[in-house]
């Protein structure tokens, strides 16, 4: 299915909830390099269009800093399940859910840190397009999201795919090919795989392919 049309199909989704004042939260998952950035962004604009102003939570918002998981050992797998900061972002996100203005992280991916209050959810924005990788995790504090999601969409694109993707993003920092390989081998393959195979999608209301 083409961008477009991905787009187009959650949208509809989201249209079609009946949530009356509360406020809908529209979890956009998959692994990395699926296109859910992409996915994200197109949804809340084009329902923007439609006059459903939309507000964005990015779950790369709650990494855990740099200098706490070089405490951990944990800096070359930074952007594991286990580096970030899931209660945090749990409670943030319960806190969009009930209180009309609340100001969220994003993440600088150029500088490869944080930035707190860069994003803020305004009272008129009833409907949240929250993305990220493990938002349909079925281990550990991860499956306390559940409750939390109105509508969830799951993008689910062959391994191959997403290998030469991965590949390719460090080939474009300037990694010469032998080091791209290896980085997305040692970390981002690894995490893709155990998005693909560990999220909960029986109840997801659309998978695209």
């Amino acid at each position: 299915m083409e961008t477009a049309a991905q787009i187009d199909a959650v949208t509809q989704a989201v249209v079609r909830l009946d949530g009356g004042s509360k406020r809908q939260l529209i979890a956009i998952a998959g692994p990395p390099a699926s296109g859910k950035s992409t996915l994200a962004a197109g949804v809340q604009s084009y329902l923007t269009e439609l006059g459903i102003p939309c507000g964005f939570v990015p779950m790369d918002g709650f990494h855990l800093g740099n200098a706490e998981l070089e405490q951990r050992d944990l800096l070359e797998r930074k952007g594991a399940p286990n580096t970030f900061d899931v209660v945090a972002f749990k409670t943030r996100l319960e806190q969009v859910l009930c209180y009309d203005d609340v100001s969220v992280p994003h993440f600088d991916r150029g500088n490869d840190c944080v930035v707190e209050n860069a994003g803020r959810i305004t009272k008129d924005q009833r409907h949240i397009v929250v993305e990220g990788n493990y938002l349909f995790l079925s281990s550990g504090l991860w499956s306390d999201l559940a409750p939390l999601w109105s509508c969830k969409v799951f993008l689910n694109p062959p391994i191959e795919v997403l290998e030469r993707r991965l590949i390719a993003r460090w080939l474009d920092n300037g990694l010469s090919q032998e080091h791209a390989v290896a980085r997305a081998l040692k970390n981002d393959i690894p995490n893709a795989v155990l998005t693909l195979n560990e999220s909960v999608l029986h109840t997801v209301d659309l998978v695209l392919e």
